[in-house]
């Protein structure tokens, strides 16, 4: 009788090469970026089909065609675009000042101040504005700065916030001066919260930009209340067809430049 003890397994070259070549992770980041294109692709290729089966009225051809439509989303865009700049600019420098402050007081009043615009309605922000100023894109671009604020800035103060206390004590230890530490080493690892703050912020806007149409500043606002006002329902398709498309297309260019600037490690 032969005993055979337990045999040593050496897994062959191919397959060595085959698990080695065969990356795990960027199966799932290669979906998540292409996702969301296709889903918005295949939802505006089927409502041009359909858009194209209809007998369209001679008001519903004056709005459903390419020279109108092209318009109202490059004024969507370009209101969108600057009120997430200026909540940059503006939202980033106070939520550092606020985490600097040791005035509770300060804290306090500054996030007050940014949740009002937040809590009230965009409509009524963007009426209230209409009335004491003006009406016109500039109304409308305030409106959307306010409403957009707070995200970012309570991601800044938070992604400053969760920064390792002993890895600024070593920053300083290096000679660092504190604004060396904030542009070095806390803003690089706030980054990924700072930037999910804008990313909404750029998604709100993009939302609330559809209200501007009321104090007469463009957008696809128009086609959604042509739409509802004359009961043209491909109109009022279409247009919010538009806008939620864009507003996935905003985000997933959003995630693909936060992951990008992300700094490596994190």
């Amino acid at each position: 009788m032969t005993v055979t003890g337990p045999q040593l397994v050496v897994p062959s070259a191919t397959t060595v090469l085959r698990t080695q070549s065969t990356p795990r992770r960027e199966m799932p980041v290669l979906l998540r970026r292409t996702i969301p294109l296709i889903v918005v692709a295949v939802v505006l290729l089927l409502t041009y089909v359909w858009v194209s089966s209809l007998e369209l009225d001679s008001i519903e051809q004056r709005t459903l065609n390419a020279d109108y439509i092209s318009a109202r989303i490059g004024e969507h865009l370009v209101l969108s675009i600057i009120a997430s700049v200026l909540v940059a600019v503006l939202a980033i420098p106070a939520g550092i000042a606020v985490s600097r402050s040791p005035s509770r007081v300060f804290r306090g009043v500054v996030i007050g101040i940014a949740n009002i615009g937040q809590a009230t309605p965009a409509i009524g922000v963007v009426i209230l504005l209409a009335i004491v100023w003006q009406t016109g894109f500039t109304t409308a671009l305030l409106a959307l700065v306010i409403y957009s604020f707070l995200p970012v800035l309570q991601n800044t103060i938070a992604g400053l916030a969760q920064v390792d206390p002993s890895i600024r004590e070593s920053a300083r230890g290096m000679g660092m001066t504190p604004a060396q530490v904030l542009r070095r080493v806390e803003l690089p690892l706030a980054s990924p919260v700072i930037l999910a703050g804008l990313r909404t912020a750029l998604v709100f806007a993009v939302g609330v930009a559809t209200v501007a149409t009321f104090i007469n500043a463009g957008g696809l606002g128009d086609m959604i209340i042509n739409g509802l006002k004359l009961q043209r329902y491909p109109v009022l398709v279409v247009g919010a067809i538009l806008v939620a498309s864009i507003a996935v297309l905003i985000d997933w260019a959003a995630g693909v430049v936060e992951d990008i600037v992300r700094p490596k490690g994190l």
